[in-house]
């Protein structure tokens, strides 16, 4: 098993930037692809992006494409969500996930989930 716990997240206005991470816990974490998820209120969780397990690959929601940046350190056993030019669509509580061997879109099919931080953007 890993245990997730995100961080980072908060008020911003419209064009700033946040730095998102997830500490991971458990198992080797380089065993584990990662995803990031969020959820407004009222909305399905959503698919942001997710990164391999090695780090090389990355792929994006194509409403956060050239905005937000996957990445991972796993000596530190952290991924990190970049993001840039926020829009107050962007407001959520994002989530990152973990899974063995899956780092698609789908949400039910990661396995490990952290908790949550909720991301405000003002206009």
């Amino acid at each position: 098993q890993v245990q997730l716990v995100e961080s980072g997240g908060g008020l911003v206005q419209a064009g700033g930037s946040l730095r998102l991470s997830c500490a991971a816990s458990g198992r080797p974490f380089s065993s584990y692809a990662m995803g990031w998820f969020r959820q407004a209120p009222g909305k399905e969780r959503e698919f942001v992006g997710s990164i391999s397990r090695s780090g090389d690959s990355t792929t994006y929601a194509d409403s956060v494409k050239g905005r937000f940046t996957i990445s991972r350190d796993n000596a530190k056993n952290t991924v990190h969500l970049q993001m840039n030019s926020l829009k107050p669509e962007d407001t959520a509580v994002y989530y990152c996930a973990a899974d063995r061997v899956y780092w698609g879109m789908l949400h039910n099919q990661y396995d490990y989930w952290g908790q949550g931080t909720q991301v405000t953007v003002s206009s």
